[in-house]
């Protein structure tokens, strides 16, 4: 980890096209501005946490392999139905 020290309204710059600068330090803590390109998504590590959760739920199977497996199996089984004839 790298360790930065900075003043109010002094700026860290990250590649190219990130800066973070020191907006406010108070008592409450140091209120930050992030400037970045539109396409790159910042967010506070909390709201980070809570989107990769959702991500990984979202993606997890609904149910076990078996019993997808033979849900297949049953609906392969089963005769084409046919309509009524007039």
């Amino acid at each position: 980890m790298l360790v930065i020290s900075r003043k109010r309204d002094e700026v860290i710059v990250i590649g190219d096209k990130i800066r973070i600068r020191v907006l406010r330090v108070g008592a409450e803590g140091v209120r930050l501005g992030v400037i970045a390109p539109p396409d790159l998504s910042v967010h506070r590590q909390e709201i980070y946490d809570l989107i990769v959760a959702a991500n990984r739920s979202a993606a997890a199977p609904s149910g076990s392999l078996t019993t997808m497996a033979s849900r297949l199996r049953m609906q392969a089984a089963r005769p084409p139905a046919t309509l009524p004839q007039a």
